[in-house]
């Protein structure tokens, strides 16, 4: 098989209209260098505070990127042969499984975020192909053997200002300690409150989760009181460690408010594991304000990222975990479902509430009107599914003429993946540039605004909605 050189083009993802590229390319040189400011990911803290150099390209790369491992799976790959779910794998044996299928990503985000990394981070220009294999694995195992690819060199290497992790509320956050601790590393590393386990009694090992947050803080497990206590004393924790944000991953944005004593029922209940499934969305939908509450007493921002079914293939699931890439998108709806939450904090002064969606329907309909109306609603930048350069641009588009630029939350990246950081704000920061660019040339905002308005949604807004 013949292959071509690996070259990025300095003009990917700005309009081919030769006068509207050219603004693109202006807007895109104002923010192209900023600094990268993180507010929600997955990057596991432990890689910076051990510093440790990362093993191969497989384990690196490959194995822990379900963007990758899907459609690998999808042109029938067993997960298995690639290393998903801690399989044990040949590295090198793996990385031929992935270079051979190189081409299944022509066009997807993922490819082309891998090759920002294999051009930029790394420097090689082979493109992967079954006779190129072996070549590019050697490669990038020589680099990530000096001390240039040790994890708190990238940090600095890649300008990231601010990097969030997800992190378990009974986390001791022993990492991040050691971080702010050690005077040679001069970045944020911010935890996040995620406490998806500990709220919704349909998630697995609800049941497990809450009675070690009850053996934690040496109350009973069926105390509905302290529960909650526990929960804001786990949140205080985090703030202590510098937290600025809580997220929920919900099936569904459903909010409601129950008075206590029947949160109380349904809580035991649920301890036990006798609610039926519309006791527990209630009981979920209750906790979604009373995390809510917290926010606003503790200054944490929240996040919400509903509406995607979770392992959807049970087979897979048990034979690789979860996150293994078969977490699909289902629709979501915010106005009626937010509108107890908000109608008790949607005014409430310093309270700040992100929505995310991967159901794009619901940018114009529901979450741009509720982010124009409400001080303390913020649009969740595309994630997930839409992190790619035409759903950034149909983002855009859906969100501006009714909530216009300012109510966005900026970029976030969102992955584990964390050579890919910089690759994914860079398509970001092109297709922002890209889209303000038309507007610059229909004459509806001028070139001026433009400047100011791609550097705020690059570095400002991010800072601003998630209190950095």
């Amino acid at each position: 098989m013949t292959t071509t050189a690996l070259r990025l083009d300095p003009d990917r993802l700005l309009p081919a209209d030769p006068s509207t590229r050219e603004i693109a390319r202006e807007l895109f040189a104002a923010v192209a260098h900023l600094p990268i400011v993180s507010p929600h990911g997955h990057v596991p803290v432990e890689w910076l505070s051990g510093d440790e150099p990362f093993a191969d390209p497989t384990t690196l790369l490959l194995a822990p990127d379900h963007y990758v491992t899907r459609l690998l799976h999808a042109s029938g790959v067993d997960l298995a042969r690639i290393g998903v779910g801690g399989a044990d794998v040949d590295p090198r044996a793996a990385w031929r499984v992935f270079c051979e299928r190189w081409p299944v990503f022509a066009g997807t985000a993922s490819g082309g975020w891998l090759e920002h990394v294999f051009a930029e981070v790394f420097g090689v220009v082979e493109t992967p192909a079954a006779d190129t294999a072996d070549v590019l694995y050697d490669r990038l195992c020589a680099s990530l053997a000096t001390e240039a690819f040790r994890p708190r060199a990238l940090f600095d290497r890649f300008r990231i200002d601010a990097l969030a992790t997800t992190d378990d509320p009974l986390d001791d956050l022993d990492g991040h300690r050691r971080l702010d601790e050690d005077p040679s590393f001069r970045g944020r590393v911010l935890p996040t409150f995620r406490p998806d386990r500990y709220l919704d009694p349909e998630a697995p090992g609800y049941a497990d989760a809450v009675a070690r947050l009850a053996d934690a803080h040496r109350r009973p497990v069926d105390d509905y009181r302290g529960y909650l206590s526990s929960l804001a004393e786990r949140r205080a924790h985090f703030v202590s460690h510098g937290a600025v944000s809580a997220d929920h991953g919900v099936p569904d944005p459903y909010t409601t408010e129950l008075d206590e004593v029947d949160a109380a029922s349904l809580y035991r209940r649920a301890v036990r594991g006798e609610l039926m499934p519309t006791e527990a969305r209630e009981l979920r939908g209750h906790m979604l304000v009373e995390m809510a509450r917290m926010s606003v007493d503790d200054g944490l921002v929240m996040t919400l990222h509903p509406g995607v079914l979770r392992n959807h293939s049970t087979v897979t699931h048990a034979r690789f975990g979860a996150d293994s890439g078969h977490d699909i998108p289902v629709a979501a709806e915010f106005t009626r479902s937010l509108r107890p939450l908000l109608e008790r904090f949607g005014l409430a002064k310093d309270f700040h509430l992100v929505l995310f969606t991967i159901d794009e329907t619901a940018y114009s309909r529901e979450i741009a009107p509720l982010a124009g109306f409400y001080p303390s609603v913020f649009i969740g930048a595309p994630w997930w599914f839409l992190d790619a350069p035409d759903a950034i641009g149909r983002y855009r588009s859906a969100v501006t003429e009714t909530a216009g630029f300012s109510r966005g939350s900026g970029f976030v990246d969102d992955t584990r993946a964390f050579l890919s950081i910089p690759a994914r704000h860079d398509v970001a920061r092109r297709s922002d540039a890209a889209f303000l660019a038309r507007y610059v040339a229909e004459g509806r905002v001028s070139i001026e605004r433009a400047r100011e308005i791609i550097v705020d949604i690059t570095d400002r807004q991010p800072r601003e909605v998630f209190k950095l």
